[in-house]
């Protein structure tokens, strides 16, 4: 199946994600922030199927991070998660960059789902 970063900074979270789509059958890597998230994209050199992060972090956000990445790998495929209205706003910056965004909570069902929805786009 694909290769998968998660960069999500709420441990459970990250967890819980990882679990769901490791029993889907992907590959998971994941950072606990937009820094580390970075780190891991360049050092793969963009190889991975997708990026799915959450928005707001300390250090640096999945705004920045999605930034970023996409402006190294345009290929990048880019999945964002967020629990706050406000910051599925500041998304509309990067419209063509990232796949979509998943509202938090989410059930297991949802978030396989959506990734494979990106995954497939």
């Amino acid at each position: 199946m694909a290769k998968v970063l998660i960069v999500e900074d709420d441990p459970s979270v990250r967890n819980f994600t990882a679990r769901a789509l490791t029993a889907a059958g992907h590959r998971i890597e994941t950072a606990e922030d937009g820094l580390e998230g970075l780190g891991k994209i360049e050092e793969a050199k963009g190889a991975f199927d997708l990026v799915l992060s959450d928005i707001r972090m300390p250090a640096m956000d999945g705004i920045e991070m999605a930034r970023a990445a996409s402006n190294a790998f345009p290929q990048l495929r880019l999945l964002l998660m967020t629990g706050f209205a406000d910051q599925r706003e500041r998304t509309a910056e990067l419209e063509g960059t990232v796949t979509g965004v998943v509202d938090k909570p989410f059930t297991l069902a949802e978030i396989r789902a959506r990734v494979g929805q990106a995954l497939a786009a």
